[in-house]
């Protein structure tokens, strides 16, 4: 998947904030030239594959960036509020998270314990929100298994995403108790990706969480970077939180 320049960047969020938007309307905004506008709009992948144009020619984006992200929920094996989350049982959550993952093409070979894993990310996730008591994550969002391939240009996914106000955490869970290099780099791999997705209002932290590993909490050189990435035990996630939103202050 190739970068996207600053430009796309900026048609790509003007569309995906707004209500619907015409091409003279987004070069007048940005103060571009609308040839370089048409450009972006006909030839980018992320405008190809997750906009598209009504017939006034307003241009509409697949999933919103504001809150609540109305249209993620079309790419993700569960989406819903952090409140409706806990409100269901395991059971219940599980066989939403089934379904769900049928629907946006997820495979559900369980021949290496593909749904252990679901539950055990589930059950940390759980285990993160009776950590946050009295903390007003309600309204927080959740997703499991996003999944966006459009096309060969379009891949983006994560484990969970947690949607605050102002920061997407994502997860990438690993039923592992060593850091390994190869996972560090997966935990990171879409993180720029998924920044385009939210927009400028948001930052992705990118979290690799080590389910079976225990009081785990460090920052790894991120291969080839001079990035840094946060990886956690399960039990420590918590930690994660709390040092971008500052419930311990």
């Amino acid at each position: 998947m190739s970068e996207m320049d600053i430009i796309e960047r900026d048609i790509y969020a003007l569309i995906c904030s707004s209500d619907g938007i015409k091409a003279k309307e987004i070069a007048k905004k940005l103060n571009k030239d609308r040839k370089v506008v048409n450009h972006y709009l006909y030839a980018s992948p992320y405008m190809h594959e997750l906009c598209c144009q009504d017939k006034d020619y307003n241009w509409h984006g697949y999933i919103r960036q504001s809150r609540p992200h109305r249209g993620l929920e079309d790419f993700c094996g569960y989406y819903s509020t952090v409140r409706e989350f806990l409100e269901l049982s395991q059971e219940e959550w599980f066989e939403m998270l089934q379904q769900g993952c049928k629907r946006i093409g997820r495979n559900l070979n369980d021949t290496r314990g593909l749904f252990h894993s679901f539950r055990d990310s589930a059950d940390t996730m759980r285990a993160l929100f009776d950590d946050l008591e009295g903390v007003s994550y309600e309204d927080w969002e959740i997703a499991f298994e996003l999944r966006i391939k459009k096309s060969r240009a379009i891949r983006i996914y994560a484990d969970v995403l947690v949607i605050t106000e102002n920061y997407v955490f994502s997860l990438e869970f690993k039923m592992n108790d060593k850091i390994e290099e190869e996972e560090v780099a997966q935990a990171a791999k879409y993180s720029a990706y998924q920044e385009v997705l939210f927009g400028p209002e948001y930052d992705v932290i990118p979290v690799l969480v080590l389910t079976r590993a225990d009081d785990l909490y460090k920052y790894v050189p991120l291969k080839g970077t001079t990035a840094e990435i946060p990886v956690c035990a399960g039990n420590m996630l918590f930690n994660i939180f709390d040092e971008y939103l500052g419930f311990l202050d």
